[in-house]
Order: structure tokens, then sequence, then C-alpha cells
């Protein structure tokens, strides 16, 4: 039975980038609980199918399938026109789609980092400007961006993550802003290292969650905190707690936070 303080989404088409692993699961399993319609978006169609025929059993309401690769902006614009011709509106977006590289600043390949920017940050951003506008002419909608605490505070071998992840904090800030005359909201989720396959491609070493393991977040506990956030005025969601703490005294004692990050902090 539905916990009374959780509010359903029976009848809410929700939207997640990045759906067929990671955080993009998760919260589609979660939204799918509460009775959401799902549009369910990443590269693999087979892995979507699949997870398709899972949540439709949870939620009992339709989850269609529309792959796309948000690194083209071509594919954003024909899967804009599939969410139109499906259902014709989008009152929630996820945007979950992304990767990491841990490698330091002269060893990433360049490659990668134009990769990384093209997903993490240009294709978020376009997608984001797209549902806008449907969202413009509904009067209603909400936006949720996933940063992570990487653009919240630096650590070795994360320059060009951090970099896209503090883009997409600052662009989801200003979404708030533009977007509130229209009725739409803007949510930003910054979270720390999350026990998902995002570190298999992230970090080569293997080891870094092994070493984190005493801030790591598990994706169902984060998927339920971004799904209470649906719909409401919430500005961020920070976690885990400690880090969330750290990322508020960083700015304000910086030089001690750059000791902190260069030692506690480099553990990729």
């Amino acid at each position: 039975m539905q916990a009374s303080h959780e509010q359903s989404l029976t009848n809410s088409v929700v939207a997640i980038t990045g759906a067929s692993s990671g955080i993009g699961e998760a919260v589609a399993y979660e939204a799918a609980r509460r009775g959401a319609t799902l549009i369910l978006m990443a590269r693999s169609a087979d892995k979507l199918t699949a997870l398709a025929q899972d949540v439709t059993l949870l939620s009992g309401a339709p989850a269609y399938v529309v792959p796309v690769d948000v690194g083209d902006r071509a594919a954003i614009d024909d899967a804009v026109e599939q969410i139109n011709t499906l259902t014709g509106r989008v009152d929630i977006l996820l945007n979950a789609a992304g990767f990491g590289d841990f490698e330091s600043i002269v060893d990433t390949d360049w490659a990668v980092v134009e990769k990384l920017f093209k997903v993490d940050v240009l294709g978020l951003m376009y997608f984001s400007r797209k549902i806008v506008s449907l969202m413009m002419v509904q009067g209603h909608g909400h936006i949720l961006n996933v940063g992570s605490m990487a653009g919240k505070m630096p650590t070795p071998k994360s320059a060009y993550y951090s970099a896209a992840k503090a883009a997409v904090i600052q662009f989801t800030n200003v979404l708030r802003l533009e977007l509130k005359p229209f009725g739409i909201l803007a949510t930003s989720i910054n979270p720390g290292p999350v026990a998902t396959n995002f570190f298999n491609i992230a970090d080569k070493s293997g080891q870094y969650l092994n070493k984190v393991a005493a801030f790591t977040i598990d994706p169902g506990t984060l998927a339920t905190k971004i799904v209470n956030a649906m719909g409401t005025t919430k500005r961020e969601i920070n976690a885990p707690f400690i880090m969330a703490v750290a990322s508020v005294l960083y700015p304000l004692a910086p030089r001690i936070g750059d000791v902190i990050a260069g030692t506690f902090g480099n553990q990729k």
C-alpha cells in the first residue's frame, strides 16, 4: 500500500533520459510504483523494452520506449517528435543520461572530453529546451537535472566532469528563475558516489567505490528522494548529508576545503 506521505503520479507523464541503467532506471521503478505513465529514453532499445515490461506491471499505466542518443541533437529532435505523437505532453522530465571519466587533465583523451560535454551538458540543455517548449503550452511542468557533488566541490582527476556538472547546476538555477512565470519548476540533483554502473566507465581502477564506501548512496534511496520532489518547489537534492554540509562549508573556507579535497577527496 502506498504510504500516505507519498504523492501519486497517476495520470502524470514522466520522461526519463538515461533510463536503461543507474539513477534513471531506479527512478523509473519508483515513479511506476506511484502510477506514472513513463517515457523511457536511452540508446539501448533492448534494455528499455525489458524495463518497460517491468514498470508497466508496477504502474498499470503505459510505458513508452523512445531510443535516443542525447549526444546527438538530431536524435533529440526525433525523440521529441515521437513524444508528441505518443503522449502530446510531458509533465516531468528527468535528465539522468550522462557519464564520467576519472583521469588527470593531461591524460584524458580529448575526444572523451568532447563527448562528455555533448552528453552531460549540451544534450541535457537541448533536451530541456525542447521539452520546456511543450511545458509552456501546458502551463505547467517540472525539469529535474542530475548534477553531482563534483559540480559543487573539486577533487583531483575530475576536472572535466566537475566542470560539466557545475554547468548543469547553474543551468538548472537559471531555468528555475526564467520558467517560474510559466508554472514550470526546476530542480538539480547533486549526489555523491552512487552505487551504479556509472563507475564501470568512470573509474578504470575499479577501486573507487570501495574507497568511498562510507559515502556511497543506494540508487533506490536516491530515487525515492527524487520522486518525492517531483511536482514540488524543492530547489536541490544534495546527498549524502555529510557531503551536502561540506558543499556549503567549502565556499566559506576554501583554503581548508582545498586541503581536504586534495587529501581525503583524492581517492580516484
